[in-house]
Formats: structure tokens, C-alpha cells, sequence
């Protein structure tokens, strides 16, 4: 299949600029700077990215160009641009002041195949404290604004290399999607083959070749990711798949029964653990988040073994690993530095092998496959939830009392997002990244018919994303807002008071704890 490598220098955007290559139909991988595939045939061009670092510093990253130049086309974005600048013979020095925000493009030549229908005063966003003053020999000024002289350049002889000093891949550059299309499918002759039913048809073909006859367990949680590489795998095994649900009996309200419901509708072969008694002894009396975490994670590896262990001949563990979770695994050295199995080292113990069918896909792309395979949208659409659940939503120490408190408030508020239409015709909850309610470890005085209470206050929190990197919170409207208390502090017992969240990240975070 053919691919676009995108070597990471370490930054923020690189996944950005793997989503938008991937919006382009076409498939890539992102690897660190220094693990480049030589002899990869699928490779038809390859992408630079940005970087904290200068290449002025002792210890920047560098690349070795013999395997690239000359075999692929070239993009080189900001540090990238500024380390082929570099390296070719140019020079590269510090901006008197750092150029961050828009910009806008003064010259462009029309004729070059990378900038081809971009209009000569398109919107960039520039990022970074050094500049390229000098080109090395051989290559020639493409684009400028107003500060940046060689805000884009290319090989003068024809050769497929450029390096734009912008970030094509993020929003406020308002051309960045068709110079991603002029260089992905023009320059590097990409067939835009990459689509959901190809991957759905492709991953089932190699899910039956890897696996054979094997038996394979699957831990679910109910989230997007889980459900649609369990339903990926049933596609290709059937019922070779057991899939394991563990209710720590911090879900929302009435979520265990429906999403069994579910599954059985999916013809999922589902055991169903509730387990939460156990979860609300060990989290007897503990207030500190991280601990929270643990004990959570700890229980839930304890309860899943146990059900695994039953299952005497399964010598696969699949996981909805999805790439950002691979990504973040590793740093641009290619060393582990964060583990996302989510079921720890219960692989090794059992001495299973491990399958994570969705291990290339982005977010986003899992819901596509999620529909493509006839996934109900209440599945995957489902916002993001914390795999401790609601612990993390209960300030302070957890009681089952606190639990239905927060299970009964969410509700109220779930609901009424997936029940108030919008001016488009949608519903308000489909607009919100991520909702939900917390309860605060405070108590406020209010006044219920003639009597003085002494209650719990909540908070309602719903955010508006792309990739949670940041968030906004969401504008929702007064009157559903209003609403919402109502029902709340009138239907909820124990609650006299609701608080909406106007926090965004940065520098606030989406979840309280």
C-alpha cells in the first residue's frame, strides 16, 4: 500500500500533519527522525516535521539525507525546512523576535507544483524563533511575507524538494490542506486508496492469517476504540473471540446494562463481570486522585485475569490500540517512555500474544470504520470517558452514596444534550467533544420550599475539541443550561446547586482530577 513517512523532529503538530495527510485518503506513518524504512517499496514521499529544538544547538537532531534525497519527493516543514536549509549549505540564524501567529504571503510562483491554486496572499501560520537568511546553492526562493523572506523554497533544477517555514497542517493556515493535496497526490502520486471499507477489508484478511484458529480475549470498556476492534476482529473470527466487560461500578447511569444490550445486538460473544463492590472497598476512604488511578487500574487487571485465566486456550490478547496511543508510547529515539496496554503485564503472565487491529488509525478514523462495519452511532459516538470512570469525577473520597449522586445528575445532563436540537438540525450533544458532571467535595446553603438545606453542589463540564490536545469549553445555551439546573437540583436528591465550568485547556484541564 502506498505510504507518506513523516519523520518527527518532536513536535506538537506531527500528529496533525498525520491526520491531515490520512484526510487525504492516503495512508502514513509517522516514525522517528531517525528510522527511516530504506527499503520500504510503498514509500512514495516523505515529510519533515517541526521541532522544539534550533539546529543551531550542539545536540540537535540531525538526518542523514543519502537514503531520502533523490529517491523521494521532500517536504521540509519549519524545523524541517531550517534543518534542509542547514544542511545543504545554507544558514540558518536566530529572528531578532520569534515569529509565531499569521502571515500573510506576499510572492508566490504560480507555476510551482507545490503551491499550484494558492492564491499569492493565503493565510500561513508561522511558529518559530529562527530563520533561514541564506538558501544554499542550487535552490530558490518560492514565497515570502512581509518578515520571512524564504517563507517557502524548492531545488532550482526540478528536483521534488521543498521546505516552507510555515505549519501547513494546522488551522489557521487557510491553504495548508491543497499544498497538502499538491504535494501528497501531485508531487508523490498518491491513488487516495486509503478508506475505511479497504481498511476494514484489508485488517480482516490479515486478522484471519495472524490468528488462524486461535482464540483470542478482548477487554472492553464500552468506548469507541474497544468496541470497534472487537467487532473488527468478530468479522474475522467470529467466535473465536471471547470479550471480557468489567463494570468497576464507576460508569454512568445504567451504562453496564446497555451496553451488554448492545453487544448482544452485535452478536459479540460478551462475559459481563460486576465487580463493583470490590472497587468501592478498595477505594474506601481515598481521596488522592492518583491513588484513585491506581487502585482502579490494579482491580481491573485483578478481575480481568480472573476471567481470562478461565479461558484455558486463548493465546491472543487484542486491545484497542489506536496510533496516538503508539505515538506517545514512544519518544523520537524510539524508546518506550509511557505504556498504554491496558491490561499491564497480563500478556506476559500468560505468555499471550498481543493483537491491536486498530493500531494505525486516528481517532476520528475509528469512527469511520465504526460505521462502516454497521456499528450503532450510539457506540461510536460516544464521547471520551475516563477509564476510572467517575472516581475521577467525585472530588474527594468515593462512596456508593457519591456515586449515585453523580450517576443520577449525569444523567440529567447526558440526556439533555442528546435531546436539544440545534439550528442544523442536529442535537447539541453530537457539537460537544466531551461532557459530564462532577461533584464537588463542597456543600452550600440553599432553601427548598420553606426549608433550609445544607447539600452537595456539582459542575458541569462540556468541552469542544479535535484531538483533546486543547479544548475550549462549549458555548451552550442559557436556556438549556437553566434547564439542566432545574432538573438537577429538583429530580437529584442531595444537590441544591449547579456550577457550569468555563475553563478551557490550557491551562485548565478537561477532567478535574
Amino acid at each position: 500500500m502506498q505510504k507518506i513517512i513523516i519523520l518527527d523532529f518532536g513536535s506538537q503538530t506531527t500528529q496533525l500533519i498525520g491526520r491531515r495527510v490520512r484526510e487525504l485518503n492516503t495512508f502514513c506513518e509517522i516514525l522517528p527522525y531517525n528510522k527511516f524504512p530504506k527499503d520500504d517499496p510503498d514509500v512514495i514521499g516523505v515529510i519533515l516535521s517541526g521541532s522544539p529544538l534550533s539546529v543551531n544547538q550542539a545536540d540537535a537532531f540531525r538526518l542523514d539525507f543519502a537514503d531520502l534525497r533523490g529517491r523521494y519527493p521532500i517536504l521540509g516543514i519549519c524545523y524541517g525546512a531550517q534543518l534542509m536549509a542547514d544542511t545543504f549549505g545554507g544558514k540558518v540564524e536566530s529572528s531578532d523576535s520569534r515569529e509565531y501567529g499569521r502571515a500573510q504571503l506576499q510572492t508566490i510562483d504560480a507555476d510551482d507544483a507545490l503551491f499550484k491554486g494558492i492564491a499569492p496572499d493565503a493565510q500561513v501560520w508561522m511558529s518559530h524563533g529562527d530563520t533561514i537568511t541564506h538558501l544554499p546553492q542550487g535552490f530558490e526562493v518560492v514565497a515570502s511575507t512581509p518578515t520571512v523572506k524564504h517563507a517557502a523554497y524548492r531545488a532550482a533544477d526540478g528536483e521534488p524538494l521543498w521546505g516552507v517555514q510555515f505549519h501547513p497542517e494546522v488551522f489557521h493556515t487557510l491553504c495548508g490542506r491543497l499544498l497538502l493535496h499538491n504535494f501528497v497526490v501531485d508531487i508523490c502520486g498518491s491513488q487516495q486508496d486509503w478508506s475505511p471499507a479497504q481498511f476494514v477489508e484489508s485488517t480482516i484478511a490479515e486478522l484471519r492469517q495472524q490468528i488462524g484458529t486461535d482464540r483470542v480475549i478482548l477487554g472492553l470498556s464500552g468506548g469507541v476504540d474497544s468496541s470497534v476492534a472487537a467487532v473488527l476482529l468478530h468479522r474475522a473470527i467470529g467466535d473465536q473471540l471471547t470479550c471480557i466487560f468489567v463494570d468497576h461500578g464507576l460508569l454512568r447511569k445504567d451504562e453496564y446494562t446497555e451496553v451488554m444490550g448492545l453487544y448482544a445486538n452485535l452478536g459479540l460473544n460478551v462475559i459481563g463481570v460486576d465487580a463493583s463492590q470490590k472497587f468501592y472497598a478498595e477505594l474506601s476512604g481515598v481521596t488522592d486522585p492518583e491513588r484513585k488511578r491506581k487502585i482502579i487500574g490494579k482491580g481491573f487487571i485483578d478481575v480481568f485475569e480472573a476471567e481470562a485465566r478461565k479461558i484455558t486456550d486463548a493465546r491472543w490478547l487484542a486491545q484497542g490500540t489506536i496510533y496516538p496511543d503508539r505515538i506517545e508510547s514512544m519518544n523520537i529515539t524510539g524508546k518506550v517512555i509511557k505504556s498504554h496496554h491496558n491490561v499491564g503485564g497480563l500478556p506476559e503472565k500468560m505468555n499471550l500474544k498481543i493483537c491491536e487491529p486498530l493500531r494505525w488509525l486516528f481517532k476520528d478514523e475509528v469512527r469511520r470504520v465504526g460505521k462502516q462495519l454497521g456499528i450503532p452511532q450510539l457506540l461510536i459516538g460516544r464521547h471520551p470517558f475516563p477509564g476510572p470512570g467517575l472516581a475521577v469525577r467525585i472530588l474527594g473520597d468515593i462512596t456508593p452514596e457519591k456515586v449515585r449522586v453523580l450517576q443520577e445528575a449525569d444523567d440529567i445532563f447526558i440526556s439533555g444534550l442528546r435531546q436539544w436540537p440545534t439550528e442544523d438540525g442536529d442535537v447539541l450533544y453530537n457539537k460537544v467533544w466531551q461532557a459530564g458532571v462532577i461533584l464537588l467535595p463542597v456543600q452550600s446553603v440553599g432553601v427548598m420550599g420553606d426549608e433550609r438545606t445544607y447539600e452537595q453542589a456539582v459542575a458541569l463540564r462540556a468541552v469542544t475539541s479535535t484531538d483533546a490536545m486543547t479544548a475550549d469549553w462549549a458555548h451552550l445555551p442559557y436556556d438549556f443550561l437553566a434547564k439542566v439546573s432545574n432538573d438537577i437540583i429538583n429530580h437529584v436528591r442531595g444537590v441544591n446547586r449547579v456550577c457550569y465550568d468555563i475553563s478551557s485547556k490550557p491551562p485548565a484541564t478537561i477532567e478535574w482530577e
